[in-house]
């Protein structure tokens, strides 16, 4: 699997400032201090130069926190939190419960849109963030928007154009209310791909053909959606252009039902780098951070995480790098992690 990093290029005296913050942190609490002392305006830089380097330098390190509490976890949606059966089981719904109750906070971090990763947060008896849309838009179950970026609609065209090959399963998706959220040239009810899908979400469909034409404002993304092996020329046609430094791209690929998925974003944008950014705001610690995921749009996730936790069900690449690996998604795998790695170290209220 290719990994899409990038360097970001700054001035050299601010990024000396930045590497300043972070030679002068002697742990990531301290960090947390130093990235919420600046200017809103250069948080997500720091966020960026400190994440880079630990994927740079830590990634797929083995060895998880055990020294501190649990204070976030991030659980990812499809193939993880859902079984098979696209069901929350009574035991994950418990142990997610039971966390709450303790304090801990809980983030569903997700490739979904947030209206349709909703229904699925409605079962959950516990407040939730939300990092929707690969992490490109954070928001409370509640509907607060916290954090938000958008993929320039001049790139989003490009990409369109790029992906002319693919445009059978392309979208664009907006941040808007209800109605034209989800924009697609056409829905075919023969598809049989993604027509299931589409049906749930009809109240959020908008029509334009072509989709250049929509784009009167920025998105929140491009997705490209397909079977596995015309999505992995995809992918490799994306990851080679000119302008791939413009654009993030999320991939999620499900081998067995031979469907994948390609999220076009904000550079910025990964369920990686939001969760580093929603944990820095909060004050969490990376130590104090559990994450746990199945797929490679999880990656960065799992690599930003103090416990870093794979599905049994996950994809094979996961599994190489030595992160514990929980049951699987039709094992209660989500339960069994929370109360190996959170409820343990999280003392019991009074």
């Amino acid at each position: 699997m290719l990994l899409h990093r990038r360097v970001v290029l700054l001035p050299a005296r601010r990024a000396f400032q930045l590497d300043q913050i972070r030679t002068h942190s002697h742990n990531s609490r301290l960090w947390t201090h130093s990235y919420v002392s600046l200017s809103p305006s250069s948080r997500r830089t720091a966020l960026l130069l400190a994440f880079h380097k630990l994927l740079n330098l830590q990634t797929f390190s083995p060895h998880y926190n055990r020294t501190m509490p649990v204070r976030l976890i991030a659980l990812d949606i499809d193939g993880t939190l859902l079984d098979s059966r696209w069901q929350v089981s009574e035991a994950n719904r418990a142990a997610i419960a039971e966390a709450a109750r303790r304090g801990i906070e809980v983030a569903l971090v997700t490739g979904r849109r947030y209206d349709f990763a909703m229904p699925v947060a409605r079962q959950l008896q516990a407040p939730l963030t939300m990092i929707v849309n690969n992490g490109a838009l954070i928001r409370s179950n509640d509907g607060r928007t916290h954090l938000r970026h958008l993929l320039p609609r001049q790139v989003a065209e490009r990409v369109l154009h790029l992906a002319k090959p693919w445009r059978e399963g392309a979208a664009v998706v907006f941040d808007r209310p209800a109605k034209n959220q989800l924009m697609l040239e056409r829905l075919d009810p023969g598809d049989s791909l993604r027509y299931a899908y589409y049906s749930r979400n009809k109240q959020f469909i908008g029509f334009a053909n072509p989709l250049e034409t929509c784009l009167t404002e920025d998105p929140i993304q491009v997705m490209l959606s397909g079977q596995v092996a015309p999505l992995r020329d995809a992918e490799r046609a994306l990851r080679a252009a000119a302008f791939a430094a413009e654009f993030a791209l999320a991939v999620t690929m499900y081998e067995r039902r031979d469907f994948a998925m390609i999220d076009v974003l904000n550079p910025i944008c990964s369920k990686g780098a939001s969760l580093a950014e929603w944990a820095a705001l909060r004050g969490y610690a990376r130590e104090e951070v559990m994450a746990i995921g199945d797929n490679h749009n999880d990656l960065e996730m799992l690599s930003f995480a103090g416990i870093p936790v794979v599905m049994g069900n996950s994809v094979p690449e996961l599994k190489t790098f030595g992160w514990h690996e929980t049951a699987t998604n039709d094992e209660n795998g989500v339960a069994h992690a929370i109360e190996q790695f959170a409820l343990r170290e999280a003392a019991p209220c009074a």
